[in-house]
């Protein structure tokens, strides 16, 4: 059986007998994390329909002070804490409390505390389920086996992007958005056996028994981010790819807004199967844009395009929910937002970081993915209620706004795109290649 298995898998990456187990185990462990977040995801974003800006605002930066207190804590306990105890007891966590909210939505009268904590909770276990992950994976494979490996284990991610959201759409409309909860608490209960299995397989097949990731292995879920600051500000560099992420959330924040206020005149039925199908048309055209589309467009239109290509598209997705502010537009806006991020704004701006030194990027990196982005999050929902709130400007007159911010996301990125060939023209003319012919 084993043999067949290799077989089969051999067409799509190099591997061996002895790691069939193993890699088809993080295939389905990665696979189940991600199908349970995206259907978490539609019933928290479908909750915000019926909060006023301000609270949703509040709630946003309630977000940004536990992930940084979380983040931090974790930090703290890989430094004292096993990984063969500690990632299966961060999914038991998880997967415990959502059988906790969904206990909670079935025995409480007012639940509105209830989903507010939901609300934040998810966004939390949007940050680590993914990043411990791939931390628990740097310590189970070696660094010659997770390059023949990681790209088919990744794809296991991709798929359960999909999954997620289509059981969630089909799902909700028979059982309603609670017992979504109870679904994805029962997917998540599966990744603690499948990790300690994996840790048995790591000595017994892998014969990595003596293999620990190191602390760097969890930098990228905020490991030293407090010593990236000095790092962050010294570098002019740095701090305009801070000013790229914040016009980022700017837009996103502006656009998730507007939606949410859109969708207040539907049930929460209706918008958990929205914001589900928004998710299985994003990640489905995602995984198709990248792989056909995003290094041709790097490769034969430059870097500079790349950046400014999204945000571009955002100035007139933004004119066009200026001139007809209703959902399908919005929904149009939000979809063709988030493809472009995944498949082309998020490679490219990954680009980016390989002009810089190891040192910097392991230490300002966590500074720009968790602070910044977090922190752009919080202060542009802020932003949002005060036009709106504040202001009494309409969601026409906010899009306007946003067409604008839109404008400059693309001059920063145009900015960055030359900052980064004129880096490595420098580092090029610096260290030329031999002269084979001498």
């Amino acid at each position: 059986m084993t043999h067949s298995l290799q077989r089969i898998l051999g067409r799509a990456c190099d591997i061996e007998l002895n790691e069939v187990r193993a890699t088809l185990a993080s295939f389905g462990l990665v696979l189940i994390l991600m199908g349970s977040y995206y259907i978490l995801r539609p019933v928290r974003d479908a909750m915000a329909s019926d909060w006023t800006d301000a609270e949703v605002s509040w709630l946003w930066t309630f977000t940004f002070l536990c992930s940084t207190v979380a983040v931090s804590l974790y930090g703290a306990a890989v430094a004292r804490i096993s990984i063969r105890k500690l990632v299966p007891s961060v999914y038991g966590l998880f997967a415990v409390s959502f059988l906790l909210f969904y206990l909670g939505t079935q025995t409480l009268e007012d639940r509105v505390l209830v989903d507010k904590s939901f609300y934040v909770w998810t966004s939390l276990f949007s940050l680590f389920h993914i990043s411990v992950f791939w931390s628990f994976m740097a310590d189970t494979f070696t660094r010659t086996q997770a390059t023949r490996l990681f790209g088919f284990i990744g794809a296991g991610a991709s798929i359960g992007a999909i999954a997620g959201p289509a059981m969630a759409t089909l799902l909700v409309g028979d059982i309603g958005t609670d017992p979504l909860l109870l679904v994805a608490a029962g997917m998540i209960a599966l990744a603690p056996p499948l990790v300690i299995w994996l840790q048995r397989l790591k000595g017994s097949e892998l014969g990595n028994l003596d293999l620990r990731a190191g602390v760097a292995a969890f930098d990228n879920i905020g490991g030293g981010a407090l010593a990236g600051f000095s790092e962050f500000l010294r570098s002019r560099y740095l701090l305009v790819i801070g000013l790229f992420i914040f016009f980022y959330t700017f837009i996103g924040s502006f656009v998730y807004f507007e939606l949410k206020n859109l969708l207040e005149a539907y049930d929460i039925e209706a918008r958990s199967q929205i914001w589900a199908s928004m998710d299985l048309v994003v990640n489905i055209l995602t995984v198709i844009v990248g792989a056909f589309a995003t290094g041709r467009i790097a490769k034969y239109l430059g870097l500079p395009f790349t950046l400014a290509s999204v945000p571009v598209l955002m100035v007139a997705g933004m004119l066009m929910l200026a001139a007809t502010p209703v959902v399908t537009v919005a929904v149009a806006v939000q979809v063709v937002r988030r493809i472009g991020t995944y498949a082309i704004s998020r490679p490219a701006r990954e680009i980016l970081f390989t002009a810089v030194s190891r040192e910097t990027r392991f230490k300002a990196k966590p500074v720009i993915d968790i602070v910044i982005y977090r922190g752009g999050d919080m202060l542009n929902a802020w932003a949002f209620t005060a036009l709106t709130q504040g202001l009494g400007l309409g969601l026409a007159a906010v899009a306007v706004v946003g067409a604008g911010v839109a404008v400059l996301w693309a001059a920063t990125g145009v900015y960055l795109g030359r900052q980064f060939n004129a880096m490595k023209a420098d580092e090029s003319a610096a260290n030329p290649l031999p002269d084979l012919n001498s």
